[in-house]
């Protein structure tokens, strides 16, 4: 029973077997059926699913880009999108064939090959165009070489440091590994070098020029093993035409806008304040507007902040030179000044007032002090001290203060009595000169802040 048992288990196998293999030739009959009698020879034992020289060493995969556009350059997501034209070459001994004319073959048809698992480092989101069919492209050579091409649009990070914006300089990658193949099975070189990448010169772009561009290559290391990788570099400068309208010139325009209030009367002050007022709203929303096209969360202290910042004081600055103006005026001596110093006059009249009176009470209550450290002699009549303040003579006089705090009270008042006369003495003669030094002041301290500014930024 054991005998027959097993019989039958191996009959079962055999017949499995059996139906397995016919089905196979019939599915490979029924695909040779579309494919010609060459290509019908090399599928023949094909395995797509093992790369060429399995047990002799790696494949070397030449790759090549053709840069056909670069759509967008976004700072705020500080990434680019492009739609390139990826070459891919290796040789594959199982695909060697007598003749000496390739063969083109449908995109389609790359279903039945083995190709490189090649995909975009830093690749956020891409596609392969597929109008009217998937754009690729297979072609076999005589000597088993095959040419794989790929349209591709691809948005990639790249990352910006935007403190010279707008006069920086950026400079991106592209960068292309293997998935699953590391360097033991798959090497990846570019087939010309940094003339492996084309279509840069040709490139127009809305806000940038391509400087230079260059290729390397490199290991991709993680965890799981050394991936090759291939690097294309290309740097990026920004053209600065645009924003020298669109910012530089009104932002110093309003600036020099400003400074019409120093040649209008102090008198005017609706004229006056109206141009600063509005000088400083004006460039509040142009300072606003420079940013819609940056990130709003970054920690970078852009150029152009620097310069918008450096408007918005000299604005603000000519407002406050008005107030000044303004304030001087009113307390000029033509005006005001006679009575504000018969005020100030008076005033520090009564300050000696009172400091003399707090130094006679202090002398006195030291003089006090002394006799009563030592015992008297003989009891003596109390003696009445009249204040001269007392129309009558019968009032005693007060106790005077403590010593410290007397000492403390003379400091305070002495300093208040200097102040006040450092304020007698520093006024302006005539506040109209004020407006003739802002009318020289302002505008050479904008010409040197500028040259600065321009000489930093261009040239460090």
């Amino acid at each position: 029973m054991a005998v027959s048992a097993s019989g039958w288990t191996v009959f079962t196998f055999l017949l499995i077997s059996r139906l397995l293999q016919s089905s196979l030739i019939k599915a490979e009959v029924k695909e040779g059926e579309i494919l010609p009698p060459t290509i019908q020879r090399l599928m023949k034992g094909y395995n797509k699913y093992l790369r060429p020289f399995f047990d002799n060493g790696p494949v070397t995969v030449g790759m090549s880009l053709d840069i056909a556009s670069i759509d967008t350059i976004s700072e705020i997501n500080m990434d680019y999108t492009a739609t390139i034209f990826l070459r891919q070459r290796w040789t594959d001994e199982r695909l060697v064939f007598e003749g000496n004319k390739s063969l083109s073959l449908d995109g389609r048809l790359v279903e039945l090959l083995w190709v490189p698992d090649t995909f975009i480092v830093d690749s956020k989101k891409s596609f392969l165009h597929d109008i009217t069919v998937e754009n690729r492209l297979i072609r076999i050579f005589p000597n088993g070489t095959v040419l794989y091409a790929l349209r591709i649009t691809t948005t990639v990070a790249c990352n910006m440091d935007l403190t010279k914006y707008p006069m920086d300089k950026q400079t991106c990658t592209l960068q292309l590994e293997s998935w699953g193949y590391n360097i033991n099975d798959v090497m990846f070189y570019w087939t010309r070098g940094n003339e492996s990448v084309s279509g840069l010169d040709t490139l127009q772009l809305a806000q940038y020029t391509v400087e230079d561009h260059y290729t390397s290559v490199s290991e991709a290391i993680y965890e799981t093993g050394n991936y090759p990788k291939l690097v294309f570099h290309f740097e990026l400068k920004r053209s600065i035409l645009y924003f020298i309208l669109e910012t530089y010139v009104p932002s110093s325009l309003l600036v020099v806008l400003s400074w019409v209030s120093f040649w209008i009367s102090l008198s005017s002050v609706p004229a006056r304040i109206c141009i600063g007022v509005t000088t400083v709203l004006t460039m509040t929303t142009l300072m606003m507007g420079a940013r819609t096209s940056l990130p709003n969360a970054n920690c970078f202290i852009k150029a152009i902040d620097v310069y918008l910042g450096i408007c918005f004081s000299f604005i603000f600055g000519a407002l406050i030179e008005y107030a000044v103006a303004h304030f001087c005026t009113l307390t000029h001596p033509d005006t005001h000044m006679l009575m504000y110093g018969h005020h100030m006059h008076d005033f520090e009249d009564e300050m000696n007032g009172i400091v003399t009176t707090i130094s006679r009470h202090s002398n006195r209550a030291k003089r006090r002090k002394e006799p009563a450290a030592t015992p008297p002699p003989a009891p003596a009549p109390t003696e009445l001290t009249v204040s001269p303040s007392s129309p009558s003579g019968s009032e005693p006089k007060p106790e005077a203060s403590p010593p410290e705090s007397t000492i403390w009270c003379l400091t305070v008042l002495t300093t208040l009595r200097k102040v006040l006369r450092s304020m007698t003495c520093c006024h302006i003669e005539n506040p109209h000169h004020i407006d003739y030094y802002s009318r020289l002041t302002f505008p050479l301290s904008f010409v040197m802040v500028n040259l600065l500014y321009w000489t930093y930024y261009l040239y460090f």
